[in-house]
């Protein structure tokens, strides 16, 4: 982690932020190409925002930081978008009460009738953390039963299969779309400096919420297929670190070294 002694300019005033995924975007391709946008976001921070978007729950992602030495972000959209969150210079997650009132008052405390409701149902097994706005579960595609999707829906609630191995169950219009883009209405990051970066379902509504986006080369086939037609959306040739760097390039967006 680098500290930053000085401070930054504000978010909104930078000339670039990544809104990212994590793993198997951020956290994908090569070693090399990892370290290389790593770097060179420390280099540019001045002009670089950096926002983590991701199923991974705050606490989880912070510590991966704090272990892997990855750059500190400075707010993080988790939990699939149910958690919208600013990062203190001292790594603790401090959710905004502001942007998660409509998300508490649609999930409205079920997460305990989600799990009764799912209890047994073939294909899944509940994850034992505890989310505060969500209920997840490890999908067996070979014996997963769909019915599960009519008893969420029948709940009221959203239902999110990603990777093709997780089942997530999520508040009525809330994912990661809608909550990366209250974010950063709320900080007031012009929309053409934002560019959100993904690779599997659960970054569908964030790639084709109409600001800039790519999926990076190595993409789940799900979600390439569901982007046919989305004219926004670039489509990297390389995986990873190395696919955002390459439409940072290819959108202008920002000076940046080429991927590898």
């Amino acid at each position: 982690m680098t500290v930053h002694v000085t401070p930054r300019p504000a978010i909104a005033a930078r000339r670039f932020t990544l809104a990212t995924d994590l793993d198997g975007t951020f956290l994908g391709g090569s070693q090399e190409a990892r370290r290389v946008l790593y770097d060179w976001i420390e280099a540019n921070r001045d002009t670089v925002g950096l926002i983590f978007v991701t199923g991974r729950d705050p606490e989880f992602i912070m510590e991966m930081c704090r272990e892997e030495g990855l750059p500190w972000p400075e707010y993080v959209v988790g939990d699939v978008g149910t958690t919208i969150a600013h990062v203190r210079d001292d790594g603790h997650v401090e959710p905004i009460p502001e942007l998660e009132a409509d998300i508490a008052a649609c999930w409205s405390d079920r997460g305990d009738l989600v799990r009764a409701t799912l209890e047994g149902v073939s294909g899944l097994t509940l994850q034992p953390t505890a989310f505060r706005y969500r209920v997840s579960y490890d999908l067996k595609p070979e014996t997963y039963d769909a019915a599960a999707e009519r008893l969420v829906e029948e709940l009221g609630l959203d239902w999110l299969i990603s990777d093709n191995r997780y089942f997530d169950v999520l508040p009525k219009g809330i994912s990661k779309g809608p909550s990366i883009k209250r974010l950063i209405s709320h900080l007031g990051i012009p929309e053409a400096r934002v560019l959100c970066a993904g690779d599997t379902m659960n970054d569908l509504s964030m790639l084709v919420s109409g600001l800039n986006a790519v999926a990076v080369g190595n993409s789940e086939t799900a979600l390439t297929q569901r982007l046919h037609g989305h004219e926004s959306v670039y489509h990297a040739r390389s995986a990873g670190a190395s696919g955002i760097l390459e439409a940072i390039h290819a959108l202008d967006l920002h000076d940046a070294p080429k991927g590898v």
